[in-house]
């Protein structure tokens, strides 16, 4: 199997999520260019939300995390800014062919989701992947 570099791994997750929107029958507007700060547009039931789609890794057992910035290079160095509520609403990750929505207000420079709870029996400030299922966010937003 070839190896994705990271900007075709970040294009398969942007599918995959707008894929998820469609699947549960949301319209969808992708922005032209690659200026943008969000990747997509769906509509919920008329009100839109802007998205920006982010590939999740696995940093241990049960627990997954993305970036909540984004990285551009120059000839200098990695320019590296986080997203702004002015920006987007939410973030959108795949994990397990699974999309989750996660609103920019949950997040700093980055997010971890657990599936498994930690070992240290920590109870707040503790993020379940389950509660951020895109189906129930959704249902959230057009309360």
């Amino acid at each position: 199997m070839i190896e994705l570099d990271s900007k075709q791994k970040g294009n398969l997750t942007e599918i995959k999520c707008l894929t998820a929107f469609y699947e549960l029958g949301y319209h969808c507007s992708i922005p032209y260019g690659e200026n943008c700060r969000y990747d997509l547009i769906a509509d919920i039931e008329g009100k839109l939300i802007r998205v920006q789609c982010k590939t999740s890794r696995e940093v241990e057992q049960g627990v997954i995390e993305f970036s909540c910035r984004s990285c551009r290079s120059n000839a200098q160095s990695n320019l590296r800014r986080r997203y702004t509520a002015d920006e987007v609403d939410y973030f959108a990750t795949i994990w397990n062919n699974k999309c989750y929505l996660v609103p920019i207000s949950e997040c700093s420079i980055s997010k971890k989701l657990r599936f498994v709870p930690p070992k240290n029996g920590q109870k707040v400030l503790i993020s379940y992947a389950k509660d951020y299922e895109i189906q129930g966010q959704l249902e959230k937003l057009k309360g």
